[in-house]
């Protein structure tokens, strides 16, 4: 990853962000709301952890047959993937509740689902946050040689089917915590002294990462081994199953904000100054999609609202509904985009077609 100091632009003559800023501050005291979240996200959790763990202690408790089994590993997967767009994601950027011990337990259910919080909070809260779509910057568009997202990166000869394979390798993001990717990220992120916040303390922060490691593999594999008689590959193909659902929801929700063709993927000047403002600069890189869909506004935790996140991350998601015709609407008035997709099914496709132009060879491309 590279190490170059990055600044925006702080010359914004038409005051977009002041202006939106206010207006949204505004909102939140007309209507006397806090901006974290309320009862409707408390409901939202209940409905997420059930669907994630009572299957669990339904498959330790009782026999059943093979079907069922899979059946509730799916669903579990489900109800993970929910946890972490609804419950963990919230926590961790502080707009679960006003009380920040609640946000610490709420942020600290990234370990059931086998990640990591302070991984977690620098890749996604500092690196992703502060330095949208910038290749070498925002890790989320690093997929090593396997995939290739920006036109920035490498193109190598195997990219050219990655609109087929891809799919099959979006479900492998979380079982990747679990094993290789949660060791690697805290040795590289130590190394640079990253953090989000105090950094901490080398020995404690390793120490939590391998005594929670530990205890994950005791719930989801030894436990299970010890309290059932489900024959151990068969745990082991369930845990995988559970995995490879959530992974590939996360990852499908988490392209169709920024891997895009619509989202800018813009790089500094050679002094590490970028163009815009940080708020113009995540209209310009951010996607949303299927606002009007009641089912996904619901289910993703507010990720279809990608352009309110970014610009007001410390809001909790329950309210971007709300805060997303203000945001529109004064994006259009200072002649600033405003990206979106009407339906989750035409973001999908639209991912999918960017895939396969960045496989396309850049010479083939171009002509």
């Amino acid at each position: 990853m590279a190490q170059q100091t990055l600044s925006f632009s702080r010359t914004d003559s038409a005051k977009f962000f002041r202006t939106l800023n206010k207006r949204v501050n505004n909102y939140f005291k007309e209507n006397n709301i806090k901006r974290t979240g309320n009862w409707q996200l408390w409901v939202k959790t209940i409905v997420m952890f059930a669907l994630f763990l009572t299957p669990y202690f339904l498959l330790l408790t009782l026999d059943m047959p093979t079907w069922a089994q899979i059946l509730l590993t799916v669903v579990m997967g489900v109800g993970m993937a929910g946890v972490g767009m609804n419950v963990m994601h919230d926590g961790n950027h502080g707009s679960f509740s006003n009380k920040e011990w609640v946000n610490r337990i709420m942020g600290s259910s990234i370990y059931i689902l086998a990640g990591n919080v302070y991984n977690w909070q620098v890749q996604h809260n500092v690196l992703h946050h502060t330095y949208t779509n910038i290749h070498g910057h925002d890790e989320d568009l690093e997929a090593g040689r396997i995939l290739r997202f920006s036109k920035h990166t490498e193109w190598r000869k195997h990219h050219r089917f990655q609109h087929y394979y891809s799919i099959l390798l979006y479900g492998l993001l979380t079982i990747n915590w679990a094993i290789t990717t949660d060791f690697q990220q805290m040795r590289r992120y130590m190394k640079r002294k990253l953090s989000y916040g105090k950094l901490p303390n080398p020995v404690v922060n390793w120490s939590k990462l391998v005594i929670s490691k530990l205890i994950y593999v005791a719930m989801w594999i030894v436990l299970p081994l010890l309290l059932t008689d489900i024959a151990w590959y068969k745990i082991l193909i369930g845990f995988f199953l559970m995995h490879y659902v959530a992974g590939l929801i996360l990852s499908v929700v988490f392209q169709l904000a920024h891997v895009m063709d619509e989202a800018e993927m813009p790089m500094p000047e050679k002094d590490g100054t970028m163009k815009n403002t940080w708020a113009i600069h995540q209209l310009k890189t951010t996607v949303n999609f299927g606002r009007k869909n009641w089912l996904i506004n619901w289910y993703t935790g507010g990720l279809n609202h990608q352009v309110e996140h970014h610009i007001f991350p410390h809001i909790s998601h329950i309210h971007y509904g709300k805060i997303a015709k203000i945001v529109k609407d004064t994006a259009k008035e200072f002649n600033l985009p405003y990206k979106e997709y009407e339906t989750t099914r035409k973001a999908i496709a639209a991912h999918f077609k960017f895939l396969k132009d960045m496989g396309t060879p850049p010479a083939v491309l171009q002509a």
